[in-house]
């Protein structure tokens, strides 16, 4: 009698193409999410190989910025992921955006809107609420400080600027870029963020340290306030 074993485990996938194979003859960045994504988790299930339950994992989130933003807890409501996947796979999230936030050597300088807005892209761009985040410069205009002042919820982010100014004047800062999120993915300001750039740079020309520049990150993409005109 014929037996009815599942077709679709490792075992009967070509050595040739299985993930962590072809990683080694071809190099990590010809693979696919979903092939990333098994070699992450190691093993399948009895009934499906790693790459089949990464690829439907990735189905289930719709997109790697939906695995990105599940905790352990919910990655253990998807079948096929145990508690021991779930602690696998938000370490590799987590030291995937701990190496995007790493800075090497010098200090960073910004010298444009783009050089403040690359240093917090991927730290910001799949939060799900409003980030406002301070980056605190020496007269070089070197990051000598990067501060989160505020977490809001969904559509907005609730900062005073007496909170912003306490930090600028306890590491010494020459100046500051202030930077936030929307959560939507569209970089757009609205009229409350433009209303407090306003009152931020009041605020730093009394205390004599200047507010260079206000960002809003979207997914991918940022509007500076000042190249917007608004400063």
């Amino acid at each position: 009698m014929e037996s009815q074993r599942e077709p679709y485990v490792l075992k009967d996938i070509p050595s040739t193409e299985r993930p962590r194979e072809r990683m080694m003859a071809v190099g990590a960045e010809a693979l696919s999410h979903a092939e990333l994504l098994a070699i992450l988790i190691r093993t399948g299930t009895k009934r499906e190989s790693a790459l089949l339950l990464a690829s439907r994992i990735l189905g289930q989130c719709g997109s790697l910025h939906g695995l990105v933003d599940m905790s352990v807890a919910e990655m253990t409501k998807i079948r096929g992921i145990g508690p021991a996947k779930a602690v696998q796979l938000r370490a590799g999230i987590e030291l995937g955006r701990r190496i995007a936030r790493s800075q090497q050597g010098e200090l960073p300088t910004i010298r444009k809107p783009a050089d403040a807005a690359n240093l917090l892209m991927e730290e910001l761009r799949y939060l799900k609420q409003e980030h406002f985040i301070c980056l605190f410069l020496n007269t070089k205009n070197q990051v000598i400080l990067k501060e989160t002042l505020s977490i809001g919820t969904l559509n907005a982010t609730l900062v005073h600027p007496r909170e912003v100014f306490r930090a600028a004047i306890k590491c010494s800062s020459a100046s500051l870029i202030c930077v936030h999120n929307h959560p939507s993915g569209d970089p757009t300001p609205s009229s409350e963020d433009i209303a407090l750039t306003q009152r931020l740079i009041e605020a730093g020309e009394l205390v004599g340290i200047d507010v260079l520049d206000h960002l809003v990150i979207g997914d991918n993409r940022f509007i500076s306030l000042k190249e917007q005109g608004h400063m």
